[in-house]
């Protein structure tokens, strides 16, 4: 378990994340009852299995992928489903500037996730951050009951590390740079 006020914690560092108009279109779905993660955990595997299968997978391939996945979201301590919704966002008349505004509300919830990690790691949290929501985010929206202005985006996985990860690799800042 993870104590509730270090959970309102990452939520708070989040918050600070830049968005366009400051609308912060952001809100946060905290999970922590083994019920709600074993329903959440199922649904999604029951959408990735079908994905899966639709692939081309072997059958006992897409079992193992399923079972590790609905596995690894029932024994975390806690879950944070971040959503985004369009509340504050500017209306434009053109698909251009609306999809524009879109982007922009996307890429704060980046940066929000990003914040949470951040905060996490400086509480001795471990977290993850899946991108699994995007690929089935109706399933989430029913299982979870959620708003139906809330987008889910992101996922995140909390608790406490048994170990510290390995630094991953980094493609060098200067393969990745053009200076002007």
């Amino acid at each position: 378990m993870v104590d509730p006020t270090l959970l309102e914690h990452l939520i708070a560092g989040a918050g600070w994340a830049p968005s366009p108009h400051n609308a912060q279109p952001w809100r946060f779905v905290v999970v922590t009852t083994d019920g709600s993660k074993r329903d959440l955990a199922e649904a999604m595997g029951e959408r990735f299995r079908a994905d899966l299968l639709a692939d081309g997978l072997s059958e006992a391939s897409v079992t193992a992928r399923v079972r590790a996945s609905v596995e690894r979201l029932t024994r975390t301590p806690a879950l944070i489903i971040v959503c985004m919704v369009e509340d504050g966002l500017d209306a434009y008349p053109d698909v251009m500037r609306r999809v524009a505004e879109r982007t922009m509300a996307m890429q704060s919830i980046g940066a929000a996730v990003q914040n949470l990690l951040l905060v996490a790691d400086s509480l001795g949290l471990g977290a993850c951050w899946l991108c699994a929501p995007l690929f089935c985010p109706e399933t989430v929206s029913e299982t979870l009951a959620l708003d139906s202005a809330w987008e889910p985006q992101a996922l995140v996985l909390v608790g406490y590390p048994s170990k510290r990860p390995a630094v991953a690799q980094r493609k060098p800042s200067a393969s990745l740079t053009v200076y002007r």
